[in-house]
């Protein structure tokens, strides 16, 4: 199953954070909080403007990018945990 944003919104896979911090401290796993980058799956095609004109993303698919804790919406395709989000709540792409 493939899943197409709609409009301005990108489907995001979070990408994994260390297990362990730059001291050798090994963090639990109830201990850890959800990553704030991911990978971006798939974009939509784009913001209507009020005149009628589309205005193309910013983002592209495959661009790491970094988004707030509380951003998107958690859906599930295929046993995969992916996020749907506009392009508003994405907060910068990693370069």
């Amino acid at each position: 199953m493939q899943v197409r944003p709609l409009q301005d919104r990108v489907l995001v896979e979070r990408l994994e954070e260390e297990t362990k911090t730059a001291g050798g401290i090994i963090i639990p796993d109830n201990n850890k909080e959800k990553p704030a980058q991911g990978k971006i799956i798939a974009v939509g095609t784009g913001y209507r403007n009020n005149d009628g004109t589309v205005r193309a993303l910013d983002v592209k698919e495959g661009e790491t990018i970094l988004f707030g804790k509380y951003a998107g919406t958690e859906v599930k395709v295929e046993g995969k945990e992916l996020l749907i989000m506009r392009e508003d709540d994405i907060l910068g792409v990693l370069q």
